[in-house]
């Protein structure tokens, strides 16, 4: 891999970001409803993160985004609680140290912004991707937080900030 850049999404990535969520959840498998495959938000990730409290990153390698992620309120919850949202990165990407670069970045963010934890939901058999956020200090919850929405992700983990 080359030199990756971390920086905040622009409303020229939004296509190739989209298409890195996508082409992600179909090389895993996921189901397309009831996952980030199916949000409105992910044809716009400009326009749906440029808002209070949120943001979006990409990881660019040679002009090329291979992954993003972006922190924002957690939806529907009452309290001071954050999320970890759209968390994906190409298989090349993978395995190369870029993943706890953007969890950094984004909880790095989170806490700029005065959230007091981070949540985050994914599938039971991204075991990979769970590894990843127990090193960074995510916990397993027994049950989801707010409504996201996404009723096809049965794992929820929850960071303390």
């Amino acid at each position: 891999m080359g030199e990756v850049i971390i920086r905040e999404i622009q409303p020229k990535d939004n296509a190739a970001v989209a298409s890195v969520v996508r082409q992600v959840l179909v090389d895993l498998g996921v189901p397309k409803v009831g996952t980030a495959y199916a949000d409105k938000a992910l044809d716009d990730m400009y326009g749906a993160y440029d808002v209070p409290k949120a943001t979006y990153f990409v990881a660019e390698e040679g002009g090329r985004i291979i992954g993003c992620a972006g922190v924002a309120q957690l939806e529907n919850f009452d309290g001071n609680v954050c999320e970890l949202q759209k968390m994906y990165l190409l298989e090349e990407a993978r395995g190369k140290g870029l993943g706890a670069k953007m969890i950094d970045t984004c909880l790095a963010k989170a806490k700029e912004f005065g959230f007091e934890a981070c949540y985050l939901e994914t599938m039971p058999y991204m075991k990979a991707a769970q590894k990843l956020y127990q090193k960074n200090g995510f916990q397993y919850i027994d049950g989801p937080m707010g409504n996201t929405g996404h009723y096809s992700c049965p794992v929820w983990m929850l960071k303390e900030m």
